[in-house]
């Protein structure tokens, strides 16, 4: 079974510039995006049940799920912190899928409180799932975990949202909570970004940052057959990322 996510930037915008043809040469079984933008389906001619939750706001944020498998059960949010359309959770036979987009802590890291109320309570949603099925979680979870997860650590770190000690803390919360990053399982050292800034040729000279992620129970770690980072992608600030699970 073949997972990907991708951070669009805007559906819209993406499907100008070749989505579509890029999914279907990958031709995931299940295709998760975040900051669709959009607050209307999309008919983006695929095949695949779709499953939408948008922000309140026009043109912001929002998350969507593609599946080729029919979900048993599709819930949107959290119970917290609605209103961003961030979350939609798809329950299959044998595991929990969330897909989310993170809140930014904001330039000048002036939501970092915010960032950790989230966090926490994000944490204890995925726990909950877990007492009935592994889970699985992908997304844009807006945060660089380790020094090799961006390209300039030491002029970022805890300066810059998504590298400060508070959301790197809480990312270790989560993995000390039993979950997997999947590509570091099977890329130990490898240096590779899912996001790059559109300022200063970012991309180009691969100045950038691993904030996009497949994390797994432990209990489905032997079920890993693949991670993997999308970088020749491109239509989006963000390139998509997946997994392989053999299930």
């Amino acid at each position: 079974m073949k997972l990907m996510s991708w951070n669009v930037n805007g559906l819209r915008a993406g499907i100008r510039n070749g989505f579509i043809d890029s999914m279907k040469k990958e031709n995931p079984d299940i295709l998760c995006l975040q900051e669709t933008k959009v607050n209307e389906v999309q008919d983006i001619g695929l095949g695949y049940m779709m499953y939408w939750n948008y922000a309140d706001k026009k043109g912001y944020s929002g998350t969507a799920v593609f599946t080729k498998i029919k979900p048993l059960n599709v819930t949107y949010g959290m119970g917290k912190h609605e209103g961003e359309g961030r979350i939609i959770t798809l329950e299959f036979e044998k595991f929990f899928l969330i897909t989310v987009y993170t809140p930014n802590s904001k330039r000048g890291i002036l939501r970092l409180d915010n960032r950790k109320e989230w966090d926490a309570d994000f944490l204890n949603y995925m726990k909950s799932l877990e007492k009935k099925k592994p889970v699985v979680v992908c997304g844009d979870l807006n945060v660089a975990h380790t020094e090799i997860d961006l390209a300039n650590p030491k002029s970022n770190y805890n300066k810059t949202p998504g590298y400060t000690q508070v959301e790197i803390d809480d990312f270790n919360n989560i993995l000390n909570a039993g979950f997997i990053d999947t590509f570091r399982l099977l890329h130990k050292d490898e240096i590779k970004y899912s996001w790059w800034s559109y300022m200063f040729n970012a991309r180009a000279k691969n100045v950038g940052w691993r904030i996009d992620y497949f994390l797994v129970s432990s209990s489905l770690k032997k079920n890993i057959e693949d991670a993997f980072i999308k970088n020749e992608i491109t239509g989006s600030d963000h390139c998509p990322v997946g997994i392989v699970l053999n299930l």
